[in-house]
């Protein structure tokens, strides 16, 4: 192909030894902030609300849907 350059690109990836490694993910971890007790319960109470305010949701929308499909039905 006219104006295509067949070279090829390499790219260098820093090696690291296996002790470097853990190291870095020693620091990393040690950054890390983990929720208290309460924001954890707190964060499983409002899934579990948030669940069931959409199952319902869901459920109500699937009973308009089935009582509209038995109507057109019926009127076949």
């Amino acid at each position: 192909m006219p104006g295509f350059s067949a070279t090829r690109r390499t790219a260098t990836v820093a090696k690291t030894s296996p002790i470097e490694f853990i190291r870095e993910v020693r620091a990393e971890t040690e950054k890390v902030v983990w929720p208290t007790r309460k924001q954890t319960i707190m964060t499983g109470v409002m899934v579990m609300i948030m669940t069931s305010i959409l199952a319902l949701f869901f459920v109500s929308i699937d009973t308009v849907f089935d009582a509209i499909v038995h109507y057109l039905l019926s009127l076949a």
